[in-house]
């Protein structure tokens, strides 16, 4: 068992750290070698690589050495590409933002208050709209039925609910709790990890697996941030970093909506069930807000019905 674990971290730091750092390392020392005037001088990367390769090759020790520095040089990059991530994570979430220092806290607040007049004025707009669908009759509504679905959408680019986060991904994971308060009457920070023990194996992978893809595209983005260095050796490795950097972030949100989606599923078909387990009256039918509130407070202070 131990063997079989030490293989699949072997192959974790492989794919993770090693791999994607020996690509920037290769592309990173390729940029200082041709700098911005020789640019397109790709022949002269070449044989200046050949060069090397010949003189190293002739000391055994020295190719061994230099396969050491090159190895230990990717992974320390893959560990830095790795903390860049984590910390995208964390702004791109939001969770915390008003603990953050100054600017940083003026900076995301004045971004929510401009959400939240954004939110408002797409609210209203869609409101607009709905009323007048109402107003006309079935053969009339058609085209503004198509308006409204647009304004919809526009609507949750912004929130699914109003904004209390500076970025779009930290209020998708805030809408799952606003929804669960509102409608089952749950403190989502409260009652999913008793709930996250309750769960099927088959539920926790799921969720485990939408979660990981978050964290990859976060590992992503540290890897475009990363690859700026290539573009100040290197002006033409400037759209590496842009196009990194935007993928990351596409697949982020992509990941953030299926992450809060099966944890908000998770929590309404299995809330019933630990409920029960905990000795609430709860057999069938709608999971009513009070029984919510007294599972929360049960399992915040030991308060509620037993």
């Amino acid at each position: 068992m131990l063997s079989e674990l030490g293989k699949k971290l072997a192959e974790r730091w492989l794919t993770l750290l090693v791999l994607p750092g020996a690509l920037f390392v290769a592309i990173l020392a390729a940029a200082w070698q041709l700098g911005h005037t020789g640019w397109y001088e790709v022949g002269r990367l070449l044989g200046s690589t050949d060069d090397k390769a010949k003189s190293l090759s002739a000391s055994a020790a020295g190719t061994a050495l230099l396969l050491i520095v090159f190895l230990l040089s990717a992974a320390g990059c893959g560990v830095v590409a790795q903390a860049i991530g984590s910390l995208l994570e964390r702004l791109w979430f939001a969770a915390d933002w008003r603990q953050w220092t100054p600017p940083l806290r003026w900076l995301a607040h004045r971004r929510v208050v401009r959400r939240q007049q954004r939110y408002r004025h797409r609210r209203d707009e869609v409101g607009r709209i709905a009323a007048l669908s109402h107003a006309l009759d079935e053969s009339a509504r058609q085209d503004v039925d198509a308006e409204l679905d647009v304004a919809v959408r526009r609507l949750s680019e912004i929130s699914d609910e109003p904004p209390r986060r500076p970025t779009w991904m930290g209020d998708r994971i805030q809408a799952v709790d606003i929804r669960l308060h509102g409608s089952l009457g749950l403190e989502l920070a409260v009652v999913w990890p008793h709930l996250w023990l309750h769960v099927p194996e088959s539920t926790r992978s799921s969720v485990t697996t939408a979660r990981e893809e978050v964290s990859r595209a976060a590992a992503l983005g540290g890897w475009g941030l990363l690859y700026l260095l290539v573009g100040a050796l290197w002006w033409p490795g400037l759209l590496v970093p842009v196009v990194i950097t935007v993928t990351a972030w596409r697949r982020a949100r992509t990941a953030t909506d299926g992450y809060a989606t099966l944890v908000e599923a998770a929590v309404r078909l299995h809330v019933g069930d630990l409920a029960r387990q905990l000795g609430f009256p709860y057999s069938t039918g709608p999971f009513t807000r009070r029984l919510g509130e007294d599972l929360t407070a049960h399992l915040r202070r030991g308060e509620g019905q037993q």
